[in-house]
């Protein structure tokens, strides 16, 4: 069995793969204070009481954009489940063409949702859209060229501006609203964060065909937290809720 890890600033997500399926998924809240013990106790338990054996695991691959997380996260592998694991950084192999100023910058999440994408969609221009924290929009050309992207607020971020940076508006839900405008203050700023994030995401990517892939055909792929949110918005050809695992899943494979 193979052990991939994802940690998010909100949340950090983990799949377990037996051959190419993954079989099971869970996560917790990411928190930089987590010693390396909380998290290999808590590693265990959730193979436990999924029925799993967590002593079958063979190899364990993290990708994490909180580097603050990584020394504990790396310790608690080796120590409770018994395996060193690989980290996605700068010098791996990807089987990614990086057409980046500086490679080094690119997000180890960016470069995991690529390759995932990839082995997904061998052979086809892709825009890979991850609605996490941060909303990010990626770029891999058919030749398995990583060109480049976006980077926005996400929608949470997008709620904590609002409430924080003013007087009367407070936090609200993240939701889909029932109408397109709002009858109430809630409302409103649920159809503003909702509509304008859709109407966002759905320029970038027209420009992106027709500036980048110059109208080739292309697949537009939706992964993280709140990319289910847009399903009946049709922003997507498809939804890969485990996209980043699956990449880190590669990057063993290929090192």
């Amino acid at each position: 069995m193979i052990l991939t890890i994802d940690v998010g600033n909100t949340s950090t997500a983990c799949g377990l793969f037996e051959d190419d399926e993954c079989v099971l998924r869970f996560r917790r809240a990411t928190d930089i204070n987590s010693s390396s013990d909380e998290i290999g106790i808590f590693l265990r338990s959730a193979l436990r009481e999924n029925g799993y054996d967590w002593q079958k695991i063979q190899k364990i691959g993290c990708c994490s954009v909180v580097p603050a997380v990584n020394h504990s996260l790396s310790r608690a592998c080796v120590k409770y489940l018994g395996h060193e694991p690989l980290f996605i950084q700068a010098g791996i192999k990807t089987g990614l063409k990086l057409r980046y100023s500086n490679p080094k910058e690119i997000g180890a999440d960016l470069i995991a949702a690529a390759m995932g994408a990839v082995a997904e969609y061998p052979d086809k221009n892709l825009i890979i859209i991850d609605m996490g924290t941060a909303i990010t929009a990626e770029l891999v050309s058919k030749n398995k060229e990583f060109l480049g992207g976006i980077i926005m607020p996400g929608l949470k971020i997008s709620v904590d501006a609002l409430a924080g940076g003013t007087a009367n508006l407070t936090s609200v839900e993240i939701m889909k609203p029932e109408h397109v405008y709002g009858s109430s203050t809630t409302e409103a700023i649920q159809a503003g964060l909702y509509y304008g994030t859709a109407g966002a995401v759905k320029e970038f990517c027209y420009l992106f065909k027709k500036n980048v892939f110059h109208g080739e055909d292309t697949v537009i792929i939706g992964t993280g937290g709140f990319a289910r949110s847009f399903e009946d918005y049709k922003l997507f050809d498809e939804i890969i809720p485990g996209l980043v695992l699956a990449g880190v899943k590669k990057a063993l494979e290929l090192n």
